[in-house]
């Protein structure tokens, strides 16, 4: 596939895990460890569970909404955004950085009786990374 600057990532020069890393600074989590060949962090708290970032430059909310039909609407910081409960404790908050290309924010509930946190979690993750990309 040819290089265009409709397909150019919009994330160049952004690291998922060192955009996490700065958020959790001070917040008791681990340093955050990408786990595939893609731009995406997960950081672990002990008690809490986990946070992750997903800088996907290829897919938007229409994928999102593909994969998680059940996801509802909602906004970051005015972008246009999803976010889906995951049954097995945790919640991802999917946002617009353009058509073709979305941030995840992310957070997995370690103990099942604290479910209920994982999408706050999540809404205040993605909140405080929007500013950091690019508008």
């Amino acid at each position: 596939m040819p290089s265009t600057a409709n397909n150019a990532d919009v994330f160049t020069g952004l690291n998922a895990c060192q955009v996490l890393d700065q958020l959790n600074a001070g917040q008791g989590f681990g340093p955050g460890r990408n786990i595939s060949r893609r731009n995406e962090c997960t950081a672990s708290k002990p008690g809490l569970g986990s946070n992750g970032l997903a800088l996907d430059p290829v897919q938007g909310l229409a994928e999102f909404r593909q994969s998680d039909p059940d996801a509802t609407d909602t906004t970051v910081n005015g972008r246009r955004a999803l976010e889906a409960f995951d049954a097995v404790g945790g919640c991802t908050v999917a946002f617009e950085v353009g058509e073709h290309a979305r941030v995840l924010a992310q957070m997995a509930m370690a103990e099942p009786e604290r479910d209920t946190e994982a999408c706050p979690l999540a809404r205040d993750l993605a909140a405080r990374v929007e500013p950091l990309l690019p508008k």
